[in-house]
């Protein structure tokens, strides 16, 4: 435990910045995760709007350092593939 007036200060900061920070994280984690789950049901109406969404968290969470820009380009990939995957899977109209 610090007994230094700022070195407590610092230790408060620290709590909110990663209260703040897993927010930020989980956002990314769930958007994603909304995406695997609409591309294995098959829903392609509501794909397009998830994507967006997790390219806004993903990016903001690379823009805030929260995780590297190539893992975020990676993770932008990905989520790029299920949705494209989801889309073939769509039936054509005849």
């Amino acid at each position: 435990m610090p007994l230094i007036k700022s070195a407590i200060s610092e230790i408060r900061k620290d709590k909110k910045k990663t209260a703040r920070n897993r927010i930020r994280k989980e956002r990314m984690h769930t958007s994603i995760k909304i995406i695997e789950k609409l591309a294995k049901s098959g829903v392609t109406e509501k794909i397009s709007e998830a994507v967006k969404t997790a390219y806004k968290a993903i990016d903001k969470a690379a823009k805030r350092n929260l995780i590297h820009k190539k893992t975020a380009a990676r993770r932008k990939s990905g989520v790029a593939k299920l949705a494209k995957i989801s889309s073939a899977k769509k039936p054509a109209a005849s």
